[in-house]
């Protein structure tokens, strides 16, 4: 497992979520001053310079849970309310789409070329603000120093770990079902035609080499697949060209699409216009356990500065599904968790499990040398600051 993961699954969750929010809001006519607020203010709280340099720190990736926490505080940091189906259909969203992303990725090192393809879109959202651009570039300069002179072997272990996150992750989105790119179970259609990685060769000749390393004779055979040389590399400067598309907003084109949401004893059936739905499996919901519930507070924290209560009059709700009563049923079904034998219960009452919590807590905590701090700084409160 990389340490290095955490920032690519980050970001580029993040870029999806944005992708999302910013066509919802364009489809619920939310006032363009509104509307940038919210872009700006998710934005501003996600790079905000003292969690990015906590963020790009070696450290093991968050679970799933964790992570949902986390883009749930993120999704409230500004005057925007979503409720538990919109969130869950958000969430679903986001990581099924930079799922495939990955899954497309023909050599390890584009998993970067993807970030920054959602780097470029987050920068474009808030350009009108400098503060917040600022914020945005400071993000390109740590992507570069910690990515651009990894090896091939050590993209292809970030990529596997970005897979082993989502590897039992099977939501059925409409956008792709109806593209083809997605089986009735949830499963991606990777094509096997089109372009062949950079700086390799389209599939077809076989050499044989000779004593003294020289070729000795070449045969051909056809792969039966439609394959082309790649023009020429991604960049990952700041204002490079990144060649591919994986990672730009899939939410512009306007497209009709039908898509179903399940709940235990109906489907509903709904047109939209760039609007995906997911159908999802109904799993049992458990109570957290003491331990588990503290490190989903204290992740929750990480990003929760920027949110708050909006002010009265200022908030507003916005909606993932197209009419109220769809929202409804789908806030009906249950909220999936894992499967219950596969859920590890830990009794935290004990007092060495209370001493490995504070233990663990203690760990997570951030001390800087030669700084004047208060007691109970996190980097909630660092966020706060900026």
């Amino acid at each position: 497992m990389s340490l290095r993961t955490l920032p690519i699954l980050f970001l580029n969750l993040g870029g999806e979520m944005l992708y999302i929010l910013d066509q919802r809001l364009r489809a619920q006519a939310i006032p363009e001053e509104k509307a940038k607020k919210v872009m700006h203010d998710i934005v501003g709280t996600m790079f905000n310079k003292r969690f990015v340099e906590e963020l790009f720190k070696p450290q093991d990736t968050y679970s799933k849970k964790a992570m949902r926490t986390v883009f749930d505080r993120l999704a409230h940091a500004s005057i925007m309310r979503l409720n538990t189906a919109s969130m869950d259909k958000l969430y679903d969203l986001m990581t099924m789409a930079f799922k495939y992303q990955v899954s497309l990725c023909m050599r390890p090192s584009d998993v970067l070329l993807v970030t920054y393809n959602h780097m470029d879109s987050i920068r474009s959202f808030v350009s009108d603000n400098p503060t917040i651009s600022t914020q945005v570039e400071n993000v390109y300069k740590h992507l570069y120093e910690t990515y651009a002179d990894l090896s091939l072997g050590q993209f292809q272990v970030v990529r596997q770990t970005l897979l082993t996150f989502f590897q039992d992750m099977h939501i059925r989105v409409s956008i792709f079902l109806k593209d083809k790119v997605q089986n009735s179970n949830g499963r991606f259609v990777i094509s096997i035609d089109g372009p062949v990685p950079w700086d390799t060769e389209v599939p077809g000749p076989i050499r044989y080499f000779g004593d003294n390393g020289q070729v000795t004779k070449t045969m051909h055979f056809s792969s039966g697949c439609q394959h082309h040389l790649t023009d020429k590399p991604g960049s990952f400067e700041l204002l490079g060209d990144r060649v591919i598309k994986l990672g730009t907003n899939m939410y512009t084109v306007s497209r009709s699409i039908e898509t179903s949401v399940a709940s235990s004893s109906q489907n509903v059936k709904q047109n939209t216009t760039s609007s995906t739905s997911v159908q999802t499996d109904q799993e049992p919901s458990d109570s957290p356990n003491l331990l588990a519930k503290e490190e989903l507070n204290l992740l929750a924290r990480l990003v929760g500065g920027g949110g708050g209560s909006p002010s009265k009059g200022q908030g507003f709700r916005i909606n993932l599904f197209n009419t109220d009563e769809e929202e409804e049923i789908a806030a009906s079904t249950p909220t999936r968790g894992e499967d219950s034998h596969k859920v590890i219960k830990i009794d935290a009452t004990k007092k060495q499990q209370r001493q490995e919590l504070s233990q663990l807590m203690d760990e997570f905590s951030i001390e800087e040398s030669g700084a004047d701090r208060t007691k109970g700084d996190d980097l909630l409160d660092l966020m706060d600051q900026a």
